[in-house]
């Protein structure tokens, strides 16, 4: 019996199944799905043990051979996880690519806190999600060539990556702003953070590709103006206070790029208070194309971004490394602008544009 015969006998999907077998504080279930999980699993001798503060390993072993373990290295926090559900959408495609494949996620490490002393010396794999240095990795996981790199690439061409091309995708919504006839446009956005471990875990902001794409632009065509870059945290009452800011400052862009979906929430708010009218006095362009911003008032353009493919790919290509594939590859999984009403664009599905 596998993780999908006991999400059968459960009644609940595999990501539910194997969020309570990893003991994902994270994760809002019943009492009860949560003990029938647990008794189901106790009933075909899945045993959980703690090591290193570890979350628990789930051994399961084919009659065959041996299902491969693999580790989660995670750089956010599950705080930013919640405000933010684009690395979520990363961790449950994963989750789910591993139940489809048969390999079993053993260990959940977040970069939380200051020290770090683990060892990772009992899983087969790592998927390490968002941008931690692959300096030194080495030291916590010694089988570096079964390492794959979601969110981030490391430059060195060394390891396996899945990401999204995010800087061609502003490029895109640029020119579609343009297209509309804005020239004053502005950015609301985040830091781009890149942890790095060496006993303890040392974080530096590094260049974030949305913002590096709007300012080389907007520069190249003679109209960047720096008062109106307005950066904070990845949430929507961060995308909230920016907006205000925005509005109080005056002389206020025709249209903003929005680096997230959750900010823009916040974003349009604040206008909606002040009565400034999208997309007719203000036109928004956001990323990620969360389930709400269909939903919004107005609805909300934005980049889809295929965050659960980009997890369910990791695990993919991970799995080739298992069958012998030594070439490092870097995979770029395409996104797709989806205008709506907020950007005062055309919303119908013949001016949707893919975004390689």
């Amino acid at each position: 019996m596998n993780i999908k015969d006991i999400a059968r006998k459960a009644n609940v999907s595999i990501t539910t199944v194997s969020r309570i077998l990893n003991n994902d504080e994270s994760f809002s279930v019943t009492n009860d799905t949560r003990k029938l999980v647990l008794a189901i699993a106790t009933e075909f001798n899945y045993k959980s043990k703690r090591k290193n503060n570890i979350k628990p390993k789930v051994n399961i072993i084919n009659k065959e051979n041996r299902i491969k373990n693999i580790g989660l290295l995670l750089s956010v926090t599950q705080q930013e996880e919640f405000n933010d559900p684009y690395f979520l959408s990363i961790r449950e495609g994963i989750e789910k690519q591993t139940a489809d494949l048969e390999i079993n996620i053993s260990s959940i490490i977040r970069l939380n806190g200051n020290n770090f002393n683990v060892v990772l010396d009992n899983v087969d794999g790592l998927i390490v999600v968002g941008n931690i240095a692959s300096d030194n990795l080495k030291v916590i996981f010694p089988q570096t060539n079964n390492i794959v790199f979601v969110d981030h690439a490391p430059k060195d061409g060394e390891f396996d990556s899945v990401i999204s091309n995010l800087g061609k995708a502003t490029e895109n919504i640029l020119e579609y702003l343009f297209e509309l006839g804005h020239q004053h446009i502005g950015f609301i956005g985040g830091p781009k953070k890149s942890k790095n471990i060496s006993g303890s875990v040392k974080t530096v902001e590094v260049e974030e590709e949305r913002r590096k794409v709007y300012e080389r632009i907007m520069e190249g065509r003679g109209v960047l103006n720096s008062k109106h870059i307005f950066i904070g945290d990845w949430n929507s009452a961060e995308g909230y206070e920016l907006m205000k800011k925005a509005i109080d400052a005056g002389n206020l862009p025709s249209a903003f790029v929005v680096a997230s979906d959750p900010m823009s929430i916040g974003a349009l708010r604040a206008l909606n208070e002040a009565n400034i009218k999208i997309p007719e006095d203000v036109a928004i362009i956001s990323f990620d194309d969360i389930e709400t911003a269909a939903y919004l008032q107005p609805t909300l353009s934005t980049v889809k971004i295929y965050t659960e493919q980009m997890g369910r790919m990791a695990v993919k290509v991970l799995a080739e490394r298992f069958n012998n594939r030594d070439v490092p590859i870097q995979i770029v999984i395409p996104t797709k602008l989806i205008v709506r009403e907020s950007c005062g664009g055309q919303t119908n599905n013949e001016h949707c544009n893919y975004i390689l």
